[in-house]
């Protein structure tokens, strides 16, 4: 059986699966669609939070290096995804991908990441718009809640009304819903673009200095989550002994780790390769372009939060945000416009992680590694029941139970991906150099490499505690694959040509 698990999938058995009766998704997406839904599951809640919680308990003014750091890592990874899905345009984006590459096992646990990055951050993000839709109707003085009480129970109806919106019309169709989300996106840009321009009036330089705060133990900074548990210590500062710390060097790079939260999603775009008109061209091109609008709204966000109030006094707030450095000015009256834009920033997210997840859910049931009658597909060409499904599953949890902040175990789940795609471009160069590549990750093997390497680093600058949370949901993930996707893969029965 060792020998065994390592099997893979030739890219030509990949591309044919994608034209099996009852099977098949609809292409009906454009590059604008892939770069839109990118930017809309990346400027979420984040964009107006993370930003100011990593100035101010990791890495003051020097966020802005984290956030660069974060998004050339995250940049070079999604060029990664770029090159396989120009070739390997097929739902299930990393799984697929490693699927062909490394090997069966690799491609499960992957697969099983992105489970569980999807369906945490689905349900997180479901629950946090309900959260943000009654502070917004607090704030303008509507007198309204969505919360109901059912017995013991208290039930917030906000998450089950956004998944069953979105949900319904993923069902009826992939193009529609995109539609719907990109014009919800736009208004959102638009929302950020107006808080950073109005945000700059009152940007003092010296709250710049220093631009690099001096490393200081965690236990000084209060609201440090480092200095309270050594399970929040990153995983490389407890393996070599370091005393736990924030700010400086170290501090950077934690915080890099913190807001790569906030490029979430291009992950998620890549399984949407098989819905996609002229992928080779537009899946590329898609990703490349809502990549580069990220990277700039992130970091215009991160100058304004640490030029608006000093990043001491951002650490004094216990949840501190972009709403927190416009009150801090006396500036009130963003807070409305920044609700309302989390509002539909969460909104858009809901929408897109519902896609991704159903997608590697159909992917890995269409290989057999997950029971097949999942990835049946409807008369409107999309996994109807299986989308209807995932959508109660995530509005039922978002609903029902109290989660706590996840981002982390989203982040690993995310970058054990990007390291592993990064690794299978240069297997694939090795194994298949005649395949056709409309895009070619450069610097092949070493820049690939070098990504892998990058991705792993963050990995380590992520908490004990997630690491710990990690192993025991790959250790399930493995009973499952062993107990069920192991015997009944096609690859293995022979199913596949």
């Amino acid at each position: 059986m060792a020998m065994h698990v390592f099997r893979t999938k030739s890219v030509e058995q990949t591309l044919a699966e994608t034209g099996e009766e009852g099977r098949t998704l609809k292409r009906n997406l454009t590059w604008w669609d892939l770069s839109i839904m990118g930017v809309a599951v990346a400027v979420g809640a984040g964009i107006f939070s993370v930003g100011a919680q990593a100035a101010a308990f990791h890495a003051g003014p020097a966020v802005i290096i984290s956030f660069l750091i974060a998004g050339v890592v995250c940049g070079a990874a999604v060029m990664c995804y770029a090159e396989f899905a120009s070739m390997i345009p097929v739902a299930g984006s990393a799984y697929t991908f490693t699927y062909t590459t490394v090997g069966e096992i690799v491609a499960w646990i992957i697969g099983w990441d992105l489970i569980l990055e999807m369906l945490m951050a689905g349900s997180v993000i479901s629950k946090y718009w309900g959260v943000y839709l009654n502070e917004f109707m607090r704030l303008m003085g509507w007198g309204v809640n969505s919360n109901i009480t059912v017995g013991p129970l208290n039930i917030d109806v906000a998450p089950i009304v956004i998944v069953a919106f979105f949900t319904t019309l993923l069902v009826f169709g992939t193009k529609i819903g995109a539609r719907v989300d990109g014009a919800m996106t736009v208004l959102k840009i638009a929302i950020v673009l107006f808080v950073v321009v109005v945000g700059f009036f009152y940007v003092k330089a010296s709250n710049f200095t220093p631009f690099i705060p001096p490393a200081e133990p965690a236990s000084a900074v209060e609201g440090s989550a480092v200095a309270g548990d050594v399970l929040n210590q990153p995983l490389w500062q407890w393996a070599t002994g370091m005393t736990p710390s924030v700010y400086g060097v170290p501090g950077i790079l934690s915080g890099a780790a913190l807001v790569f939260f906030a490029f979430l999603g291009f992950d998620v775009v890549a399984t949407a390769s098989e819905e996609t008109i002229d992928p080779k061209r537009n899946v590329p091109l898609g990703i490349g372009f809502g990549m580069g609008l990220i990277v700039v709204m992130y970091t215009l966000v991160a100058i304004v939060t640490t030029g608006m109030v000093s990043y001491k006094d951002l650490a004094k707030q216990s949840s501190p945000s972009l709403a927190t450095a416009f009150e801090l000015v006396g500036a009130d009256w963003a807070a409305k416009i920044i609700s309302f834009g989390i509002v539909l920033g969460l909104a858009t997210v809901v929408m897109v992680l519902l896609l991704g997840l159903t997608r590697v859910v159909f992917a890995m049931s269409r290989d057999g590694l997950l029971p097949r009658g999942l990835s049946r597909t409807g008369k409107h060409g999309t996994p109807a029941g299986l989308q209807i499904g995932v959508g109660l599953i995530v509005a039922l949890v978002a609903a029902c139970f109290d989660i706590g902040v996840l981002s982390d175990m989203v982040n690993i789940g995310t970058l054990s991906a990007f390291t592993l795609v990064a690794i299978s471009v240069p297997i694939m160069r090795r194994k298949r150099p005649e395949l056709p590549r409309a895009f070619k990750m450069p610097g092949n093997p070493w820049i690939p490499l070098l990504i892998a390497a990058a991705n792993l680093w963050l990995m380590l600058n992520l908490s004990v505690l997630t690491w710990l949370r990690f192993v025991v949901w790959l250790v399930v993930g493995f009973a499952v694959y062993f107990g069920y996707g192991y015997r009944h893969a096609r690859l293995g029965t022979g199913e596949l040509g």
